[in-house]
């Protein structure tokens, strides 16, 4: 059953952190429930058994406390554990959200906890209650006693792997009394400050998680920095005849980046190098340049993108951009059929083909270079630190240049991607066409619709993006899918087409592919196209209820359209009144179009939010720790990190902590250098 949580030992167990607090400090009458806030209720069960909301099966519990009744309700259940656990005249403690339904007061999916009947009407507070992610067949109040046995059982022999010195000087418990004070707060603790994670314990785990994550990446860059790598020389000058046989002039962004680049190559030692820049900067062009010095040298280069379209897309720029020096480009992708990939694994074995595009197909165990000296990756953060190790492992380690259109703040970035060094394009190529942004109201619909018709009446395409997939019973929000339809009966003529995270890959490409030849007038999306592929003839991007989502998200998606010499537009559609400090943080991106500034200004407004959107896969996984919430915690934690390695460079000062290295971030970021 822990297993479910990766939970194999002690020590994962009393680190598996509840989620909220219960304040059972002072239960409630139910006669006095009010809508809104977390309640603690107590009473016996008057009824329980299934029940019919609408044509719909629910359970139901009304629990009375001799001063009224509550009706507890379960929309997702177990009828054989329900019928089983509950009886009438049962005593309970109930903790949630208390709402009203007709005038009734309710609970939907308490939390329980099975009491003596005898005792309801003069139970005892108990203080603060952790409560955890729910663990299958486990119930709360075994999941506390467990931890609770845990503690007693390895009481006075936690050992703490934070360096002494480091802990002493910032002033943080002690491993063992943090655990015990987050598991079990004291009865005067704050509930503000539990819930916020800002009590000493919770203060110092959250460093402590930072610290080992920076410990690792000060040594990934470490090692980084003494492994032998291929120098690629190439003259100023060369780079200089390079740019005069392109079909366009590099902004004086892309000279920069391009010599921080150059000097890399330069270097005995393999260049990791983050190139970050709005969506149209120049990245790819700067990536190319950088590969054709690789390839000049004799060398190979690959780039690797995170789906076939933009793969698709690398490759056609590519040929392009490499015909007037007649440098062959291999594209290699998962739905090549076994023919097609033996000749082009062979080919590029043989180092017939200098540049090679692809998807994760690059990574496959068979596939061989003759030589390759640079490795470009395109969206990082789309791809896990392993990945990158993976490919990088094809060659004699090769240089590494990898490019994000999401915009960061650098100060982030360096934390995030420490082991990289960074490079900023913050200048958009001349020509580019602005996006005119603005807000609509949900009241305006006829409106937005009469404007989607316009376009495409005058054969653009356009994009409008939903929060969600399918209807929600919990969010009243409107779904990709329910309006699919509805859109489809709306503009007739068009061909209108759907796209989200549960579309097959073959059918999201086929999609992509007809939406890109113009075959698709209007898509249908959730934040799938993000990252997408360039569509010239796109000039309309829709996003409905806009409030949901973050600004840079907003940012990315806007970046679709664009693309061409039309002018384009971006309506964010948002329900929410023009005093909502909501609306304020909307308005932003009606005021700027630069990538960065709105990545700051969602900082700022959304203080500890969830910035980066939902988990990626190259981004660190943190159970307490909050990336933008505790940002001045990890600068210390950085500061205590890098310093900490130049002290003891091999780390064989405090043995504990180098195991807690190796054990947590060892294979997340592939650190070979840990004993």
């Amino acid at each position: 059953m822990f297993q479910t949580k990766e939970i194999s030992t002690a020590g994962d167990l009393l680190r598996y952190f509840p989620y909220k607090y219960l304040d059972r400090r002072s239960l409630s009458k139910i006669s006095e429930l009010q809508p809104g806030k977390d309640k603690v209720i107590a009473g016996k069960i008057l009824a329980c058994g299934m029940a019919f909301a609408g044509r719909r099966k629910i359970f139901e519990i009304v629990l009375g406390d001799g001063t009224g009744t509550v009706s507890l309700k379960w929309f997702r259940f177990n009828p054989r554990h329900m019928m089983g656990s509950f009886k009438k005249d049962m005593g309970l403690i109930a903790s949630g959200e208390a709402t009203r339904f007709r005038n009734q007061t309710q609970f939907i999916h308490p939390i329980l906890e099975i009491i003596d009947a005898d005792v309801v009407d003069e139970i005892a507070a108990p203080g603060i209650i952790p409560v955890y992610s729910q663990i299958q067949g486990l119930g709360q109040k075994l999941v506390r006693k467990v931890v609770a046995n845990s503690l007693r059982m390895f009481q006075g022999n936690i050992e703490d792997p934070l360096p002494p010195e480091i802990r002493e000087r910032l002033r943080l418990p002690h491993k063992e009394a943090s655990l015990q004070d987050i598991h079990f707060p004291e009865p005067a603790t704050s509930l503000e400050t539990l819930v916020n994670h800002r009590t000493p314990a919770f203060k110092r785990e959250i460093f402590e998680e930072f610290f080992f994550m920076e410990l690792g990446l000060a040594l990934k860059r470490k090692t980084l920095t003494r492994e032998k790598g291929q120098s690629i020389d190439v003259p100023e000058e060369k780079f200089a005849e390079w740019e005069t046989r392109l079909p366009f002039r590099l902004t004086g962004a892309q000279r920069r980046v391009l010599k921080e680049i150059a000097d890399n190559l330069r270097e005995p030692h393999p260049m990791n190098r983050l190139v970050q820049g709005d969506v149209g900067s120049g990245k790819t062009v700067v990536a190319m340049l950088a590969a054709m010095a690789a390839i000049e040298k004799g060398y190979q280069a690959a780039l690797m993108a995170p789906t076939e379209i933009l793969a698709a897309q690398h490759y056609k720029a590519a040929q392009k951009l490499f015909a007037p020096f007649k440098i062959p480009v291999a594209l290699l992708t998962g739905s090549l059929d076994a023919s097609e990939k033996k000749r082009a694994h062979g080919r590029i074995a043989k180092g017939m083909f200098p540049f090679v595009v692809g998807t994760h197909a690059l990574v496959a165990e068979k596939l061989a270079f003759k030589s390759l000296g640079l490795v470009i990756i395109d969206e990082q953060h789309r791809f896990g630190v392993l990945q990158r190790a993976t490919l990088k492992e094809k060659g004699d380690n090769p240089h590494v240049l990898v490019m994000t259109a999401t915009p960061i703040p650098r100060t982030l970035a360096m934390t995030i991607y420490g082991d990289l060094d960074l490079s900023v394009i913050d200048e958009m190529p001349p020509g580019r066409q602005a996006i005119r942004t603005r807000l609509v109201g949900e009241k305006a619909r006829r409106q937005l619709y009469a404007a989607v018709g316009e376009i495409l009446s005058r054969g653009d395409q356009g994009y409008i993006v939903y929060p969600l997939i399918e209807e929600s019973e919990k969010l009243p929000l409107r779904d990709a899918t329910r309006m699919y339809e509805e859109i489809r009966r709306i503009f007739p003529r068009y061909q209108v087409a759907l796209l989200h995270g549960k579309t097959p890959q073959d059918e999201k490409d086929a999609v992509m592919r007809s939406f890109k030849a113009g075959d698709i007038h209007l898509l249908i999306s959730t934040t799938v196209i993000e990252v997408g592929i360039d569509v010239p003839n796109a000039t309309l991007m829709v996003i409905e209820h806009a409030e949901r989502f973050g600004l840079s998200q907003l940012h990315q998606l806007r970046g679709r359209v664009g693309r061409g010499d039309k002018p384009s537009h971006c309506l964010l559609v948002t329900g929410l009144a023009s005093s909502n400090p909501g609306f304020r943080r909307l308005e932003v991106m009606c005021e700027t179009a630069d990538g960065f500034k709105i990545a700051e200004e969602d900082l700022k407004i959304r203080g500890p939010g969830d910035f980066l959107g939902t988990r990626q896969s190259g981004l660190p996984e943190l159970r307490v720790a909050n990336l933008i919430r505790d940002y001045k915690i990890l600068e210390v934690a950085r500061q205590e990190a890098f310093a900490w390695l130049e002290r003891d460079p091999t780390l064989s000062m405090h043995a504990f902590a180098k195991e807690t290295l190796r054990r947590r971030w060892g294979e997340k970021l592939a650190l070979a250098d840990i004993g």
